[in-house]
C-alpha cells in the first residue's frame, strides 16, 4: 500500500465496514425494507428472502471494507472492488423513481442521501488507477533502463571493432558480435523486469 493511499483507504474502508456490520444486526424490518428497495431495482435479488440477501450484503459491505483496510491488499484490487460496490450503489440511486430530478442525474431531497454514494466509485477509480499508472511508471524506467544498457553495449563492440580493425580484422569482428550478443541479453532481462512488473500489478 502505497502512504498516500492510507487516508482513503482507511475512510472508506472503515465506513463500509461498519456498514456491513450494522447490517447483519438489521431487524425483520430493516431486512424487508433493503430487500425490497434492491429487488425493485436489481430483479436477480427477487426470490432470495429478505433475510438471506440482507446477509449476502452484509458479508459483502464486510469484505470491501477489509479489503480496503488490509494493508497487503493491492491498491488496485481494494481499488476496484470499492468502484464496483460504488457503482452498484449508485445504480440503486439512478434507477429508484424520486431519487432524481427530471434529467435524472441530480439528486431530489429525498435522494441527497443515495447520491453522496458516487464518492465511493471516485475513490475506488482514484486507487485503481494511480496504483496501475505507478506500476507502468516502474515498467518503463526498467526497461529504458535495459534499452540503454543494450546500446551502450552494441557502441562499446562497435568501437572495439573499428579500434582494433588495424591490429586485427578478426578480433573485431568478435569484438562486434560480443557487444550484440550482450546487447540481446541485457535487452532480454529488461523485458523480463517490465512482464514481472505488469505480474505484480
Amino acid at each position: 500500500m502505497h502512504p498516500t493511499h492510507v487516508p482513503l483507504r482507511v475512510a472508506t474502508g472503515a465506513f463500509i465496514l461498519n456498514s456491513g456490520l450494522n447490517k447483519l444486526k438489521a431487524d425483520e424490518e430493516g431486512q424487508e425494507q433493503m430487500h425490497g428497495w434492491a429487488s425493485s431495482v436489481y430483479p436477480m435479488f427477487k426470490d432470495m428472502s429478505a433475510k438471506d440477501f440482507t446477509k449476502l450484503l452484509g458479508y459483502g459491505e464486510i469484505g470491501v471494507g477489509a479489503l480496503l483496510l488490509l494493508p497487503t491488499v493491492p491498491s488496485a484490487v481494494a481499488g476496484t472492488a470499492l468502484a464496483a460496490f460504488g457503482a452498484g450503489l449508485t445504480g440503486m440511486y439512478l434507477k429508484t423513481p424520486g431519487m432524481t430530478e427530471d434529467d435524472g442525474v441530480r439528486p431530489t431531497a429525498d435522494g441527497t442521501g443515495l447520491a453522496k454514494d458516487v464518492w465511493l466509485v471516485g475513490a475506488g477509480l482514484t486507487l485503481a488507477t494511480q496504483s496501475f499508472l505507478s506500476g507502468t511508471k516502474h515498467a518503463a524506467k526498467a526497461v529504458a533502463g535495459g534499452v540503454t544498457g543494450a546500446a551502450t553495449s552494441v557502441a562499446t563492440g562497435v568501437t572495439g571493432a573499428v579500434g582494433s580493425a588495424g591490429h586485427s580484422a578478426g578480433g573485431g569482428v568478435r569484438g562486434l558480435l560480443d557487444g550484440a550478443h550482450n546487447a540481446r541479453e541485457e535487452l532480454a532481462d529488461a523485458l523480463a523486469d517490465l512482464a514481472e512488473s505488469m505480474t505484480k500489478r
